[in-house]
């Protein structure tokens, strides 16, 4: 990890990030329109699961179908990411600046490093391409509108994303509170279960998300490394 330095002027991070997250919707906005592609790719997954023996969306989807108080639960689960990385964020960069760049780097390298996957390989999700689950978000929203259609199940940007709020709170507290830190990875775990049970996502899905923050944790690392030797070279050289 770089070692400490004062956070990021706030005006030219906020521009940085609004701009990151934009172009990213943008571009994920574009993916997953090849239906039968997002098909096919699905039969193949479900495939592999059922013969490894973890092809459990079904089952878990219906039992969550017969428990209408955890099905409000899971719904705000499921809309609570977004929330949940804009508190992440902003809590890191006003308390723990010293790890700030570690996890922003961290999260602009996932967003960018996920849509290649969602270009390469559209995928349906088991609400659209598994008879018999039924689609509990679009049953019980708590948002009012249309819902996408969603065709990128591969890998899960719920999951992804909570884990990465689990690994910036976990590097923030480790130092002096290692075990609550720990604490953070159950909202990933509880993301994973309400994801599958919901009906949106595979439990492959899900590994391919750990493997998306592996990567992304790796890219981090290099861009921190070549920022620090950047700014070696030239001390004017604030971001990054």
């Amino acid at each position: 990890m770089a070692s400490p330095r004062r956070r990021p002027a706030p005006l030219v991070e906020l521009a940085f990030l609004v701009l990151v997250v934009l172009v990213f919707l943008r571009l994920h906005a574009a993916t997953g329109h090849d239906l039968s592609a997002a098909a096919i790719h699905a039969r193949t997954l479900q495939t592999l699961e059922r013969t490894l023996g973890i092809d459990i969306v079904l089952p878990v989807n219906a039992w969550l179908v017969g428990q209408p108080v955890l099905i409000t639960l899971a719904v705000l689960v499921y809309r609570s990411y977004y929330l949940a990385v804009l508190g992440v964020l902003v809590w890191v960069y006003v308390r723990h600046a010293e790890i700030y760049r570690v996890v922003r780097r961290t999260l602009v390298a996932m967003l960018v490093l996920i849509l290649p996957v969602y270009w390469a390989m559209p995928m349906s999700p088991p609400r659209f391409a598994l008879p018999g689950v039924v689609d509990v978000v679009a049953e019980h929203d708590v948002v009012a509108g249309h819902r996408p259609d969603g065709y990128t199940a591969m890998p899960s940007n719920h999951v992804a994303l909570s884990a990465w709020c689990a690994y910036a709170v976990w590097l923030a507290l480790r130092p002096v509170h290692p075990r609550l830190a720990l604490l953070a990875w159950l909202f990933p775990l509880v993301m994973s279960a309400v994801v599958l049970t919901t009906g949106n996502h595979y439990v492959l899905d899900i590994v391919g998300s750990l493997v998306l923050v592996g990567a992304s944790v790796g890219v981090a690392t290099i861009w921190g490394r070549l920022a620090d030797r950047r700014r070696a070279l030239n001390p004017l050289a604030a971001h990054g």
